[in-house]
């Protein structure tokens, strides 16, 4: 009864209120299990065993990237990639993309500057669609004794959806209400987050535009049983179009060799495309791919070399349709044949940052106005 006398006192500061004894004792139950049960701890788990697994602590941030901790050394990492926050109650951590290379979750790409959630049985890859990791919950404080077992998820009793507030019921209430009643008497400080939905949908539409667009019927100027044909949203010459296949391939290194005929096919498509333009006779075309995309889903450019649209507003834009940055589609084709896979050049993304060079008669041009002028004499009268 003294542990109901207090409960039910406690449970006025939580303004909740109890009609019946069993009430209180209820809630007294509840409050012991709270005291006694611990909070899991996080790890950060490198599945290629590069390291051993990192323990992030709870709602506090910590930045990882390329460092002798995750014995990470390639460049294309950033010293500061990402920014982790665990939340050790709710079972997942927030994962916040500070580098300029891409870090991806399930093979989504995050984008700089935004924030998404990494939970159990998810894999992040840092940069690039390298260096794998997933999250594990223990409820003891030992780290994981393999990136296997780290993976798998815990079972925990009552364990919520990270997306809803954890006291929902009268004594789950009173019984948080109470400790932090007993340990300072004064109201609780509560965070106050974006709900995590909103982030990842936020994130997500970000990331995953192209699927967007190629299922927009307005966007779309061809189909068929394999590959859809889209307007670049942002073309950077008068004639710019994307060729998707549909079915879903991440980037360049997922594609395996049973894709050849299916990048010979958009080729056919991209060619066809070429010739049905009334400047396919006029205009020169370049057929190709980003060496590192900013977007999810392979996709195929097909674009013309005038490069006369308002679209085209820096170098970064410049340099990745002519450069080595940009790799010809029958280069990509190749090269699947040859080795089976795809592969890019180690410091390609640095390409993005050299000095802006005419495509046709490689004069330099000190700013992007200059260049566009310059560009002009070389249009087709």
């Amino acid at each position: 009864m003294k542990h109901a006398y207090y409960f039910c006192n406690i449970s006025k500061l939580a303004n909740v209120s109890y009609n019946t004894n069993s009430d209180c004792t209820s809630a007294s139950r509840y409050l012991l299990f709270a005291v006694h049960r611990k909070m899991p701890t996080c790890w950060f788990v490198s599945e290629d065993d590069r390291h051993k697994p990192i323990q992030l602590p709870h709602h506090q941030a910590l930045t990882l990237g390329r460092s002798p901790e995750t014995r990470i050394k390639d460049q294309k990492c950033s010293r500061m990639q990402v920014e982790l926050r665990a939340d050790c109650n709710k079972g997942f951590i927030f994962v916040k993309q500070l580098g300029t290379n891409p870090t991806s979750v399930d093979n989504v790409v995050v984008g700089k500057g935004n924030q998404v959630t990494l939970k159990q049985g998810q894999k992040l890859h840092m940069v690039n669609q390298l260096f794998p990791y997933t999250v594990s919950f223990n409820e003891d404080a030992s780290s994981p004794t393999s990136p296997r077992e780290g993976s798998k998820p815990t079972k925990r009793p009552h364990q919520r959806d990270p997306c809803r507030d954890e006291a929902e019921s009268p004594a789950s209430k009173v019984a948080t209400s109470s400790l932090q009643a007993r340990a300072a008497y004064s109201p609780p400080l509560v965070e106050k987050a974006t709900p995590v939905s909103a982030k990842v949908e936020s994130a997500g539409h970000w990331s995953q535009g192209l699927k967007v667009s190629m299922q927009d019927p307005k966007m779309q100027v061809y189909k068929d049983e394999k590959v859809v044909v889209i307007k670049d949203k942002y073309p950077k010459a008068r004639h710019h179009w994307l060729v998707l296949p549909w079915e879903f391939i991440s980037s360049l290194k997922a594609l395996r060799p049973e894709h050849c005929q299916l990048l010979k096919h958009m080729q056919q498509v991209g060619d066809s495309m070429v010739q049905k333009c009334p400047d396919g006779q006029t205009l020169r075309f370049r057929l190709g791919y980003h060496a590192i995309p900013s977007m999810s889903h392979v996709h195929l450019h097909v674009i013309s070399q005038d490069f006369d649209s308002p679209c085209l507003k820096n170098k970064k834009h410049w340099n990745s349709f002519t450069t080595d940055y940009f790799i010809e589609s029958q280069d990509v084709i190749a090269m699947l044949e040859r080795d089976g896979k795809v592969s890019v050049k180690d410091g390609t993304s640095e390409l993005l940052k050299l000095p802006l060079h005419c495509h046709v008669c490689r004069k330099e041009q000190a700013t992007i106005p200059k260049l566009k002028d310059h560009l002009k004499t070389h249009l087709p009268s």
